[in-house]
């Protein structure tokens, strides 16, 4: 096992492609996950394992969102949670390519966490809502909802896109395939409002519930616009390949 700067130099050089990588997630989310991996190389964990500390991390922090009532303690410890739940899931792929012992359970159970991460955040801000909000209306117990909608269907769509691009390729051969565009500078900033690691500051808002409300409602919106965005692009490039 070789030194902790070793290891870390190894993980420099398996990381994933920038392409479609926000600047958060670039520069701030996959360094920290590069960390944590290398931790969890040292102290002998497997990939699957760091998937499930990550669990640990983001569900207890929505639990608490869920059960606890707002104060700026709560949303220091949610945010600092959930901020190191996400570098984990950062952390539990690349210390897969580096030891060579990711497969498709892993693969399986880190969409599973996530899935249900992505459900829970917005289930534990409904919740939070109803019990604790002092709403002005009602209809704000919706906006959770919606978000929640928004964000599945966002992360659903984009696991079929790849999966059904990937069975044309490999179908009809690489040509068939849409051409991998190079990272662009523009694009990881445009993507920042669509980041996890952008998101999970709303948490800090928590002891202002009234900015917390509006901060979320931001979000939702931004959300709901980069789903329609992204929908459109990746039914043109689905149907650019049944045309070809």
């Amino acid at each position: 096992m070789g030194s902790t700067g070793t290891v870390l130099r190894e993980l420099r050089g398996a990381q994933k492609s920038a392409k479609g990588v926000s600047l958060y997630s670039r520069y701030v989310n996959r360094p920290a996950g590069r960390v944590l991996a290398a931790g969890a190389y040292r102290a002998g964990m497997t990939p699957n394992h760091v998937t499930l500390t990550s669990g640990l991390f983001t569900f207890g922090a929505l639990a608490a969102v869920a059960l606890v009532e707002p104060s700026w303690t709560l949303a220091v410890l949610v945010y600092a949670a959930l901020v190191v739940g996400f570098a984990f899931d950062s952390a539990d792929g690349q210390l897969a390519r580096l030891t060579g012992r990711g497969g498709p359970d892993g693969e399986w159970l880190d969409h599973v966490v996530d899935c249900g991460k992505m459900v829970l955040v917005h289930t534990a801000v409904l919740i939070s809502f109803y019990r604790f909000g002092e709403l002005p209306s009602d209809a704000w117990l919706l906006l959770p909802l919606g978000f929640q909608l928004a964000a599945v269907v966002t992360f659903c769509a984009g696991l079929l896109r790849e999966q059904l691009g990937k069975a044309a390729a490999s179908a009809r051969g690489p040509s068939w395939a849409v051409p991998a565009a190079p990272a662009s500078p523009v694009r990881a900033v445009a993507l920042l409002p669509a980041d996890y690691g952008v998101f999970c500051l709303v948490f800090l808002l928590l002891g202002a519930p009234g900015a917390f409300r509006a901060g979320y409602a931001v979000l939702a919106a931004v959300h709901t616009l980069f789903l329609a965005a992204f929908l459109a692009k990746w039914f043109r490039e689905l149907k650019a390949l049944r045309a070809g």
